[in-house]
């Protein structure tokens, strides 16, 4: 639960000073944070941790189950049929712990529809005969926008 730019000093655990009977100086310890390539840190309140979950179109149509990194292991996650593009499921105390404090933080699985840039024959058909279904028709009464609460 430590972030970047804490300092810390443990008295009597740094080098000895010259000389006979010489006592030992302090350590300064100055932290920093390094990239994860998988776990971003909410820069925020520091504890809660977000990570981006690629899914297909298929994938968040139908849904399915993931099995996702979490900081202490891997854990599985339903992603529901109908899932919408920048979702975000929050997973409880699953983030960083609180720094001397009790608790965790959560952690934030941000759910990305990968879309293909070059289609076969036939799934280009596929696309162009849902172009003029009503179920593929985006509808302010079925999506939640942006800025709606979730």
């Amino acid at each position: 639960g430590v972030t970047a730019g804490m300092k810390f000093r443990m008295r009597g655990k740094g080098n000895d000073a010259p000389g006979e009977n010489s006592m030992a100086g302090d350590l300064f310890i100055h932290i920093r944070d390094e990239k994860h390539e998988s776990f971003k840190r909410d820069e925020n309140n520091h504890i809660d941790v977000h990570y981006n979950l690629d899914i297909s179109i298929p994938e968040a149509a139908l849904g399915r189950s993931a099995e996702i990194e979490t900081i202490e292991g891997k854990v599985r996650i339903k992603i529901e049929e109908g899932t919408q593009p920048g979702r975000v499921l929050r997973l409880r105390n699953k983030g960083l712990p609180r720094y001397k404090r009790r608790g965790r933080g959560d952690l934030l699985v941000h759910i990305n529809v990968w879309i293909p840039k070059k289609l076969t024959k036939e799934q280009r058909s596929f696309f162009e005969k849902m172009l003029d279904d009503k179920n593929f028709v985006p509808s302010k009464e079925k999506n939640r926008s942006f800025f709606s609460r979730r």
